[in-house]
């Protein structure tokens, strides 16, 4: 018994510290695709989209894929540099579809995001995709 407290405490206090994440992507990480209509992001646990940021853009010629992201989320909701359309998100949701503009031009995409963990930590991230 003196043995599995401490391993119970460790437990709990690695699952209370634990961030919401991105568990899936879609299109997947590096995917090479005709342009999609729509990207989808999982999530480990629902998180409140309001205080959530995402977005998605064509990476420039000699950027950095984190470079592009920090970009991406810099960007206001309705710009023009943004391959994805202006949403408006409220409420929790453990899977969220953004809408592409149509007809994305072939090339590298970022899809970057700024989410709010549920312990109030943010948690940035970003994935890319190729269109053909």
């Amino acid at each position: 018994m003196k043995n599995i407290l401490p391993l119970l405490a460790a437990l709990t206090l690695s699952a209370a510290s634990a961030h919401t994440a991105v568990s899936g992507v879609t299109p997947a990480l590096n995917a090479t695709v005709t342009a999609p209509k729509t990207v989808t992001l999982a999530f480990s646990e629902p998180v409140e989209l309001r205080f959530s940021t995402f977005r998605v853009m064509a990476v420039p010629a000699g950027v950095t894929v984190a470079e592009a992201a920090r970009r991406a989320l810099a960007e206001k909701a309705d710009s023009a540099a943004l391959a994805n359309r202006p949403a408006s998100l409220s409420g929790a949701a453990a899977r969220l579809a953004l809408t592409l503009k149509p007809n994305l031009k072939s090339g590298q995409y970022v899809i970057a995001w700024k989410i709010l963990s549920e312990d109030g930590h943010p948690v940035t991230g970003q994935s890319t995709f190729r269109v053909k």
